[in-house]
């Protein structure tokens, strides 16, 4: 059930997200709804692998590769779902950070397991 939550609060600030950002496009609910299980598949299978993979250059940037990776997985996303769009990697980027503090918001109303 908190999965659902989550996926749901994922979805709204995506919503969220591509009305303030500019460069950012979701053609509707539905789309930020398939949005946010997409990113929820890549951030599941696909970023174990490059932080595994890019994990020398993680290091010597001591962690900072991995806002990379984290927009890397947004342009996935865009390139997977149709109604979603991101016009390029510094707003890929913005994205993601945005993504993630808007996510620890909204999470924290859930409160801990």
């Amino acid at each position: 059930m908190k999965f659902l939550i989550r996926i749901l609060l994922t979805a709204v600030a995506v919503v969220l997200l591509a009305k303030f950002l500019p460069g950012v496009t979701v053609a509707g609910y539905v789309t930020a709804i398939i949005v946010a299980i997409v990113l929820a598949i890549l951030n599941l299978i696909v970023k174990p692998i490059l932080v595994l993979l890019t994990l020398p250059v993680t290091i010597v940037t001591l962690g900072l590769f991995l806002l990379v990776i984290n927009a890397v997985i947004i342009l996935l996303a865009d390139a997977f779902v149709s109604g979603f769009g991101v016009d390029g990697f510094l707003i890929a980027l913005i994205f993601s950070l945005l993504l993630s503090l808007l996510q620890t918001i909204l999470y924290s109303v859930l409160g801990s397991d």
